[in-house]
């Protein structure tokens, strides 16, 4: 009996900072507050990313500058890949923020894809995000969210896996495709494009931002159980348990 490929774990940030380089400061002058709220980057999300690639020996993908620029987890030609900041540059501007942040930021992250599928390797990759407790007149009812493309079989199987996974932890509300769509317009959606079902499973981890600017004791615990759990999820060898 053949035995599994081995499954590799990639780990992409595509919201995790606020930075605006100085040739585009003055696209925020007076407006310099919004770069500390979720409009800016997920809240939290580098500093998971960065605990979820300390347990697991994994680099981390991380976009180097705010989503007000350019949105790294938006295809191009999708109306959100700009903000009203950055859509006040003229065309060559918008293209330099596409050559120089946009484009080896997606096809880093591809790259590492496609060597271990090129090396007989299958690949879970998990893309992790955060979201605002309120949007609007909503407030959302999940603590974690498990992001995926239920026709995906071995997507699905892997989020219904980590969610049993996470069920221990008390008071704990993990949903799947909430709060949003799994197969909405996002860097995994893009990448589900390209890789096949048997070698490709893409997650995106959804986290709510309260317990992160609480940064009391549940924090920690949800990030050594984010970490713990996922390292389960990879260990059994092949993306969805197979």
């Amino acid at each position: 009996m053949a035995s599994s490929p081995e499954c590799r774990l990639v780990l992409s940030c595509e919201h995790g900072s606020a930075r605006v380089p100085a040739r585009y400061a003055h696209l925020f002058e007076g407006a310099e507050a919004v770069l500390t709220t979720h409009r800016a980057l997920d809240i939290g999300s580098a500093e998971l990313a960065t605990a979820l690639g300390r347990q697991s020996g994994v680099r981390v993908h991380r976009a180097a500058v705010t989503r007000l620029l350019v949105d790294c987890n938006r295809s191009e030609g999708h109306p959100g890949l700009y903000s009203e900041f950055s859509r006040r540059l003229p065309p060559d501007g918008r293209r330099h923020l596409l050559e120089d942040y946009y484009r080896p930021y997606r096809q880093g992250v591809a790259a590492e894809v496609c060597g271990y599928l090129a090396a007989g390797a299958s690949v879970l990759h998990v893309s992790v995000h955060t979201f605002t407790r309120r949007l609007g007149g909503d407030v959302r009812n999940a603590d974690v969210g498990l992001l995926y493309d239920p026709s995906r079989a071995a997507e699905k199987s892997l989020c219904r896996a980590w969610q049993k996974l996470l069920a221990g932890e008390p008071g704990l509300r993990v949903r799947r495709n909430y709060p949003y769509r799994g197969v909405a317009d996002g860097l995994v959606t893009s990448f589900r494009r390209h890789f096949a079902t048997d070698d490709y499973v893409g997650v995106e981890l959804e986290v709510c931002q309260d317990i992160f600017l609480a940064r009391g004791s549940r924090w920690q615990r949800l990030r050594r159980l984010l970490a713990g759990s996922l390292m389960i999820l990879v260990g059994s060898a092949c993306p969805g348990g197979q």
